[in-house]
């Protein structure tokens, strides 16, 4: 009976040990083919959910996994970081173990948050003006606008919209030091900021103001990370 209980015992270790190898060995394969998809700039992070994972492995099949991509630069603006959970991803276990390089890694839905610092939100404004902190959905920035050769202080909301492949800053509740009229304020203070080809085919859905600038959520569907 002790022989017993020590073998299923052993038995026991060893799954664990060939659960944490195997699982290792994935997330490997799935942040190798993402750096190389996406050109990324250093090896992504990736944590693959659910435990036991041989149960997954052998189905090929993952419900969940989270990935982290540090700072990437897209059509010159760099995005200090991405953060994405994969949904549905399909891998066989065979394949990857045959010929990792060659097999195809799909996931079903991909939802994600890109953060765009407010040093490089204020690098892309307008010059003078600089991107303080946030106030609910909206962006505050401060700074000085030429005005008949003058340098006038001036402060604003800037309202975040969604255009086609960017963001658009425009400000509202703007406030000019000693109450001095600027005309065409709005189109001294506007600015676009450009999103494209995020990683992950990420679309955007929504963006919002954070204490590091603003948080761009996307989705995506039937992404290959080849």
């Amino acid at each position: 009976m002790r022989k017993l209980v020590v073998a299923v015992a052993l038995l026991a270790i060893l799954l664990v040990i060939l659960d944490r190898v195997a699982v290792a060995g994935v997330q490997r394969e799935i942040a190798r083919q993402i750096e190389g998809a996406y050109d990324l700039a250093q090896t992504p992070t990736v944590q693959v959910k659910g435990i036991p994972f041989l149960t997954q492995a052998v189905s090929g099949r993952y419900e969940e996994i989270a990935i982290g991509i540090g700072k990437v630069e897209r059509e010159g603006v760099e995005l200090e970081r991405v953060d994405a959970t994969l949904y549905g991803v399909t891998a066989p276990l065979a394949d990857l173990i045959q010929n990792a390089a060659a097999t195809e890694i799909k996931a079903e839905r991909v939802t994600g948050t890109v953060v765009i610092s407010r040093q490089t939100l204020s690098a892309r404004a307008p010059r003078g003006i600089k991107v303080e902190g946030s106030d609910g959905d909206a962006l505050r920035v401060s700074g000085k606008v030429s005005v008949l050769g003058n340098q006038v202080p001036v402060s604003a909301d800037m309202k975040i919209q969604v255009a086609k492949g960017a963001i658009r800053l425009t400000p509202t509740n703007v406030k000019i030091a000693d109450g001095i009229p600027v005309p065409n304020a709005e189109r001294l203070i506007s600015f676009t900021v450009p999103v494209k080809d995020l990683p992950l085919n990420l679309r955007i859905t929504r963006v919002k103001s954070t204490s590091e600038g603003l948080a761009v959520q996307g989705t995506a569907s039937d992404v290959s990370l080849r």
